[in-house]
């Protein structure tokens, strides 16, 4: 599939030729820099050195007085409170940080995780009577409860009281909840709009110990909970974040709790340094494994084990989920390939909309990511539950696919989402005109250029440029991830020294080892999934390539290496 290279604005030259000067560093840095918003010393300073110190005040939230009060109220009067949460990594780690906290000083709490497929995400009337026949008078929801105004006023009605802590856009109504802690409420002020639910979670304890004269010290022990949420909620990696996910990762990397080592070490990642990468593909789809194929429940029992034996015995659980996981979503993501490969009209549309019943419901988020690395375009994978197709929506880049539901949704039961991704319910009756619709409606709003995968482009590099103090300073921009993706760079006129070959158990990725034109300088790489540049490089071919930045530690060696995201070939 080809892509398109877009390279991004340098950014203000004057603004660049300044910081390159306050900070004394290169004007490819500076540069990268400011494409990130860092344009003065100031701003430079606290991202290369973030400090618990900037962490906002929680008490600037909405309702947050409100909460921490609900919360001591009930401590006093020795009521049970119930954490309630989501079934995915962000819903279970800001439950288990909740739990883990409390439990050292107040023994009246439990927690609850709703089944997906019986109970569905958020809140639910089985979650609200669960708690009003155990005697918990008070839940805290967290990573939803947004929108869950009809559910709150019937809680009301059964003597329990809810705190919702959220950070989904809320709906036209506010439920009347005790205190609604949401950065995005239109009505709150919080100075930082993108926390996750674990983050929102994580500053009503900092109100409460705040409130309490707790130190803050023993809440940042459970920070390593709050990198994984971050990392696998795929939310933006700046200002508070950014300072919660450095802070997260070391713990991470220095004392994780129980839960989180034994992860660790059934992924095999024990002894090496662990980044957002190694949560978002080898620690988070273990713990959504659990909500997927068994119950997010158990992800909470793994996060707040109490001894070494328990989490790993759980972990092992957990594990086997995964694999499970693994291999139903690859079952059917080969049967809807096959179901588009003998379908001529499928294979040239705009948009991709499959329906089986038999598919498995906890994985069709999972597959219809993986078709779309196969067939770019706005996707939608359906199974059924009970008389209903329910399933999950896919876009890609720039296309806004929860107007394209929205404009369908006379034929849905339901649906919610945002612009990338979507949960979406209808008759199964309905299916075939929902295909229908949405096709027609992609293909007359979607543009051509979106149908090809772009990749963002920081800056042009000449290998000379590439020393050992350019990465040094590359590694103080992380945590990466989204609003400080790790930084791509091209470069031009390169080719093979003549060690090129291809590995991988099919053959199937591309080892080079490159020279620049006009270089001595050589450079490893590696190019996954590019098997068919193999020839015409191995033959001498010059080339184009895009590439990020890594250390690659094969065998107690590390080694600088240039992961390859695309290759074009150059005109002989």
């Amino acid at each position: 599939m080809e892509k398109r290279w877009v390279l991004k604005d340098p950014g203000d030259p004057a603004l660049v030729n300044s910081l390159s000067r306050q900070i004394n560093v290169s004007e490819i840095i500076a540069s990268l820099l400011v494409q990130r918003g860092i344009d003065d010393y100031e701003k430079a300073k606290r991202f290369f050195r973030p400090s618990l110190a900037d962490l906002y005040d929680p008490f600037l939230m909405k309702d947050m007085a409100a909460a921490v009060e609900r919360v001591e109220q009930a401590i006093r009067r020795r009521e049970s409170i119930l954490f309630y949460g989501d079934y995915d990594v962000d819903g279970t780690t800001a439950v288990a940080l909740m739990y883990s906290f409390f439990r050292k000083r107040y023994n009246k709490i439990g927690y609850y995780i709703p089944d997906r497929y019986n109970e569905g995400y958020g809140i639910s009337f089985k979650g609200i009577d669960f708690a009003s026949e155990n005697g918990y008078s008070l839940i805290v929801a967290l990573d939803c409860g947004i929108k869950s105004v009809e559910k709150v006023r019937y809680a009301t009605q059964r003597n329990v009281d809810f705190i919702i802590c959220d950070h989904h856009l809320p709906g036209d109504l506010i439920p009347e909840a005790v205190a609604v802690l949401d950065p995005k409420r239109t009505d709150c002020n919080y100075p930082f709009k993108e926390l996750s639910g674990c983050g929102v979670g994580f500053k009503l304890l900092q109100g409460y110990c705040k409130k309490t004269g707790i130190s803050e010290q023993e809440l940042y022990q459970h920070l390593d909970l709050l990198a994984v949420s971050i990392a696998s909620d795929i939310v933006p990696i700046v200002d508070e974040n950014r300072v919660l996910a450095f802070y997260g990762l070391e713990k991470l990397n220095t004392n994780p709790s129980r839960g989180l080592k034994s992860i660790i070490r059934i992924a095999g990642i024990e002894n090496q340094k662990i980044g957002i990468d190694d949560i978002v593909f080898k620690i988070g789809p273990r713990i959504n494994a659990a909500g997927r194929m068994e119950s997010g429940k158990t992800a909470v029992d793994l996060l707040c084990a109490p001894d070494d034996s328990s989490a790993f015995e759980v972990g092992a659980l957990i594990d086997s989920c995964n694999n499970d996981r693994k291999h139903v979503d690859r079952t059917i993501t080969h049967e809807a390939l096959r179901m588009i490969s003998q379908d001529n009209r499928l294979q040239h549309s705009y948009s991709t909309v499959l329906f089986n019943p038999s598919w498995h419901k906890g994985v069709v988020g999972i597959v219809a990511s993986r078709l779309i690395e196969t067939y770019y375009r706005p996707t939608v994978i359906l199974t059924q539950s009970g008389d209903l197709a329910t399933g999950s929506a896919r876009s890609v880049q720039g296309y806004d696919l929860y107007q394209a539901i929205e404009a369908c949704s006379d034929l849905l039961e339901n649906f919610g989402g945002h612009m990338y991704a979507a949960g979406l319910t209808m008759k199964v009756d309905k299916v075939d005109e929902f295909k229908r619709r949405f096709e027609e409606h992609v293909s007359k709003t979607i543009i051509p250029e979106m149908l090809s995968p772009q990749i963002d482009i920081d800056a042009s590099i000449r290998f000379e440029n590439i020393t050992e103090k350019f990465f040094n300073l590359l590694k103080q921009f992380q945590p990466f991830g989204p609003g400080n993706m790790s930084p791509v760079f091209i470069a031009e006129n390169v080719h093979d020294s003549g060690f090129s070959r291809l590995v991988g158990s099919e053959k199937e990725h591309l080892k080079l080892t490159l020279i620049q034109e006009g270089n001595t300088q050589k450079f490893d790489a590696i190019a996954f999934q590019m098997a068919e540049f193999y020839k015409p490089i191995h033959y001498g071919q010059s080339f184009d390539v895009c590439f990020s930045l890594h250390e690659n530690n094969f065998k107690d060696t590390i080694s600088l290496q240039l992961r390859v995201k695309d290759i074009k070939l150059r005109d002989e």
